[in-house]
Formats: C-alpha cells, structure tokens, sequence
C-alpha cells in the first residue's frame, strides 16, 4: 500500500535514497516568504529507516498501483491558515524514472498526449518514454555533449527538437530514435519551439542576445533578431503569430511572427512585477483566464517572482500584470506551469518546484496565503514540472535525476 505514510511508499524512497548515496539528513529549515505571500513552514517528509532494507538492484522504471490515499496534501498545522484544495489532491505515484545520473532540468508530455513524455538533462541526455502500462524508456537519445536547455514537440509528436549548451539544435525522429538533423550556432542555445502552425520553423532563443527562425528540413536560418539581453525562456500563442521570450534580465519581449516567412518583428516589452535583474525561467501562455478574461501569460524568475500578465492579442501581445507572488530566491532555474482549470470560479493555480525538496501549489487569487497544496517524494531540490494532455498525471523532475509522475484524484474522490 503506497500510502502518505505507510511503510511500502517511504521503504522505497528510503531505498532510492540508499542507492543514490544521499545524506540520512534533510534539511528542515523553514521557508519564509516576504511581502504579501504569507509565513509558513514545510518540515520533511517523515520516514521509517528501518523500512529501507532491500538489497535488490535498483530499478530504472518503477510503477504503482496501490489504493487511493491522500497524497502530499498540506501538513496539519498548514490547514490551519490554508484552505487545502481538493481539486490538487493526488492518489499517490503512478511510477518513477530514475535512470538519469543527471539533473533533469525540463520534461515534457507530448502534444495532446496522456502518455508521451520526454525529459532532458545536464549531460546531454533526452529521453522519450511511455507512461501508459506498463511505464517504460522508449529511447534514449545521445548526441548533445552539453546540458539540454529546452526541448518541444513537435504538432503530431513524430519530431522533438532540442536546444543546448554546446551551441547547437537537433532535430530528433520519435519513432526511430534518431537524429535527423544538426545544427550549430555561435553561442549556447537556451530555449527552443516548433512554431505551432508550421512546424517547419524553430524558433530559437540565443545566449548571444538574439532570436533565429531555422528551417529545419534545410538548416538554414530565415531570420534573425538581435534584443537587449539573452533569451532565457519561450512560448507562442496558440497561432505562432506571437512570440514571448524572457531574457536574463527579467524583461518580456512580445515579438511578431510572420508564419510564412519566419520574419520576426519587435512589439513590446515588460518588466513590471520584478524587483531586480533575474532571468526568466519558464514562460507559458494560455488562452484563458477568468481572473484576466482572455488570454494569459505566466513568467517565472529564478529570484522566486512569479508573475501573471493578461495578454492582449489584438496590440500585438501587449502584457499588463495582473498579479505576482514573491517567494525566496533560487540557486537553480526552477520551472512552473500553470494547472488544469477546475471550474471559471475557482482560483488560478500554478505548480512550481522548490529547492526545498517539494513541488508546490499556488493560488494566485490569494497572494497572502497562496499555498494550497504541496507533494512530498523528492529527496533533492526539483526543477521541473509537466501536466499531461488529460490533467491526470503531473511529472516533476529533481536535480539527481529523478522523475517522478503523480496521479491526480478524480473529482468525485475529492
């Protein structure tokens, strides 16, 4: 039984923990968070040493499919100034991929897919696997020789392309598990997407302060676009006319797209809501928000800023803030993503790893108290997070290299 605090979950945490050769120790230091964001503390996550004694080799794919329980719901003394919601509770673990020796920095399910999933690390590794049942590695793609900055889907997941420090892109078949195409820049390649309507284009974000266009079928570069600073993170709105890119100073570019000839133009740029320089993190568009009434833009900062933009298509992607949350500074470029929508009159929530160890729910409807719910699982701080296509399943990914996807409750086991 895979229970919150039963014996068969933490025996096996406490076993990947042994194999790994982590610290007995945790950290239990409380996090605070300033400004308006509210006071509160996540103590580790308890466990029985004496469950850990198991001497078998160490699995690379693990599966689960104990009872429902309650999963990483906030502690006790929590709920006494959170209000937990039930619409971000989780069974348990629906299995975990602990083959990667490295930091998985991004992960990412496929396009309208429940069960594709693909994660790149800090040694150049990009790994497609299937979560569907069995869970299992699909491939294992080696070519980068540097860490995996980004990565993105292709419309109809045949192709994922990728982006790294060793300064070049590759184009990658999923069905065979090879490289189909290279191509090498002039300095670290940060952030990369297929453009959604022609995915003939890669629209990429450079370390030298500049955007390309790249014809994959032929490598050759349709256009470039020089900006202030380097470009950090990326997404489009859902036709690719518009393109939003953070730079490493905290800055929101809104850059026009033409999809027929790849040419980029510049349109606006932000930096409401940050306090000092930091570079963008992650940056995720969505079509609607109650909370703006349109479209919306969600930026994270590796100085813990996460902000919320409403987004207005017809000035070309002009961003107003609508709201923040300030939570404390990060060592590493920890990524969040927004979360499934549970109804046009509850919140807007967002999950974001920490370097405390957890993955964390927010509420940006409540910046006093935003925390609504956390999971616990992780003995390393993590990086990553990714909901599938059906809002069931969330993969969260730490700096050790493990992945771990969480199967969410239903609605009516809430």
């Amino acid at each position: 039984m895979w229970k919150c605090n039963g014996r068969g979950y933490v025996a096996y945490r406490e076993y990947i923990r042994q194999c790994k050769q982590w610290d007995n120790s945790r950290p239990t230091s409380p996090l605070s968070y300033p400004g308006d964001s509210g006071r509160w503390s996540g103590s580790p996550f308890p466990y029985d040493r004496s469950s850990g004694n198991n001497s078998r080799g160490r699995p690379s794919v693990s599966s689960f499919n104990g009872p429902r329980t309650s999963f990483g719901s906030v502690t006790e003394s929590e709920t006494l100034s959170y209000q937990h919601e039930p619409g971000y509770s989780f069974v348990g673990m629906h299995c975990i991929f602990d083959d990667i020796k490295a930091s998985v920095n991004v992960l990412r399910f496929g396009h309208l897919s429940s069960d594709l999933l693909a994660f790149g690390a800090a040694d150049g590794s990009l790994v497609i696997c299937s979560v569907a049942q069995p869970p299992r590695i699909l491939h294992h793609l080696k070519g980068h020789t540097k860490e995996i900055t980004d990565f993105d889907w292709s419309l109809n997941n045949q192709c994922l392309c990728s982006s790294s420090l060793d300064k070049s892109v590759r184009v990658w078949s999923v069905e065979k598990g090879s490289c189909l195409r290279v191509i090498y820049g002039n300095a670290a390649q940060m952030c990369i997407r297929f453009h959604p309507l022609n995915n003939n284009f890669l629209l990429v974000g450079h370390a030298d302060q500049g955007l390309t266009v790249i014809n994959f079928s032929t490598g050759r570069v349709l256009h470039r676009l020089s900006v202030e600073s380097s470009i950090t993170a990326m997404d489009t709105d859902h036709t690719g006319h518009v393109l939003f890119a953070g730079d490493s100073q905290g800055g929101i570019h809104s850059i026009k797209v033409d999809m027929h000839t790849g040419a980029m133009a510049h349109g606006h740029r932000t930096s409401k809501g940050i306090q000092r320089k930091s570079p963008a993190t992650s940056v995720q568009f969505r079509t609607f928000s109650l909370l703006a009434g349109g479209p919306v833009l969600l930026v994270a900062n590796q100085d813990g800023s996460l902000r919320f933009f409403s987004v207005a298509m017809e000035v070309d992607g002009y961003l107003s803030l609508k709201c923040s949350l300030k939570l404390p500074p990060r060592a590493r470029n920890i990524r969040a993503s927004f979360c499934p929508l549970l109804s046009l009159e509850r919140g807007e929530f967002i999950v974001s790893g920490n370097e405390d160890t957890n993955v964390y729910f927010y509420d940006f409807t409540r910046p006093k108290r935003p925390c609504v719910n956390k999971l616990q699982g992780h003995g390393v701080p993590t990086v990553g997070v990714s909901w599938n296509h059906g809002e069931n399943l969330l993969a969260t990914s730490d700096c050790e290299g493990v992945v771990i996807v969480w199967k969410r409750a239903r609605d009516n086991d809430n």
